[in-house]
């Protein structure tokens, strides 16, 4: 397979995930009704992880603005989406967050925040735990591992140690205690290889925390590194491209085809622009086929049956038990 960017995109007859698709019956792939409205706030990041598709860190700028803002909010009294799930970058660091936060549960929406706990020892963010647990939203915190090792070699130096304590912070203000509330952690392997088992690496999380560190939580999503941005890069320096891909290919799930997350969400970036999911809007693939790409033209029942944008990267949330912003999908 070629490693180049456009062709990791690919569209149109030529793109071999649509003849997966066509296999199993599932071609075109369609939306099946909006339930997620996934907001990205920006690139801005206090971290520069290795593997981050988002290529976020601390010089990006690119930062929704309020209008966007005000126009998502629009959009969820309009239309009554029932999730929203608030990621970056790091998500906190938006000047209009906690707004917005406050904006989408004063309607009735179950708010998802993405974190990657670091954020919560800076100064500025330290209160962040107690706005979370009085606004009872569901926090999606990264950790690519329970040992030190290998989540600061993905993360940088020092991570590991920072996320544990945010992680207690965590845990004293209710969060992943039985009978409290949602803190679920994200796991992805920290090279050219699928996740394992979700149940099994759950169960060695939360034995390892609890047994090590003291931590508790509600469960773990397992995630797929998916072919573009840094990781991309790293796939291409390592020699790992061609390997990774024809990996993915072959284990292409078609139970894990039916239930990717982009047929339930719709992918707010940050200039407004509309797409199908998180890794569309990194590689530039907005909504086509006919649906509004931008959110100055939003048409609600439009998108909400809209074809899905598709290319080689799809392989990536189709591969083995799938992969998806909330975990296996198969």
């Amino acid at each position: 397979m070629d490693d180049t960017r456009s062709d990791i995109g690919a569209q149109g007859a030529s793109n071999p995930f649509d003849a997966s698709l066509l296999g199993s019956r599932l071609f075109p792939l369609m939306s099946s009704g909006v339930t997620v409205l996934q907001v990205n706030m920006g690139r801005l990041c206090n971290q520069s992880c290795r593997h981050c598709h988002v290529e976020a860190g601390p010089g990006r700028v690119e930062v929704m603005g309020r209008v966007t803002l005000e126009a998502c909010v629009n959009i969820l009294k309009e239309r009554r989406y029932p999730i929203v799930d608030i990621t970056g970058g790091a998500p906190e660091m938006n000047p209009n967050y906690r707004w917005f936060v406050q904006e989408c549960l004063r309607l009735g929406c179950h708010v998802k925040t993405r974190t990657n706990l670091t954020i919560l020892l800076e100064e500025g963010y330290k209160d962040l735990p107690a706005f979370f647990a009085g606004s009872r939203v569901e926090v999606i915190a990264s950790l690519p591992y329970y040992l030190p090792d290998e989540t600061d070699r993905q993360r940088g130096e020092g991570v590991f140690e920072a996320s544990i304590e945010a992680l207690k912070i965590l845990n004293s203000f209710g969060y992943g205690v039985e009978g409290g509330l949602a803190l679920n952690l994200v796991f992805n392997p920290c090279g050219a290889f699928l996740p394992p088992s979700q149940k099994s690496i759950t169960e060695d999380f939360r034995k390892e925390l609890k047994k090590r560190y003291g931590i508790s939580f509600t469960g773990l999503f397992t995630i797929t590194n998916m072919p573009i941005g840094r990781f991309l890069k790293f796939l291409k320096d390592s020699g790992n491209l061609k390997r990774y891909m024809e990996r993915l290919k072959s284990s292409y799930n078609p139970v894990a085809a039916s239930n990717v997350m982009c047929r339930q969400t719709l992918s707010v970036g940050w200039d407004g622009s509309l797409f199908d999911c998180d890794f569309n809007q990194m590689l530039g693939l907005r909504c086509d086929h006919g649906a509004p790409d931008h959110i100055e033209d939003f048409k609600g029942a439009e998108l909400e049956a809209r074809r899905i944008v598709t290319g080689l990267h799809c392989y990536g949330c189709t591969a083995g038990a799938g992969s998806s912003c909330t975990g296996a999908v198969a």
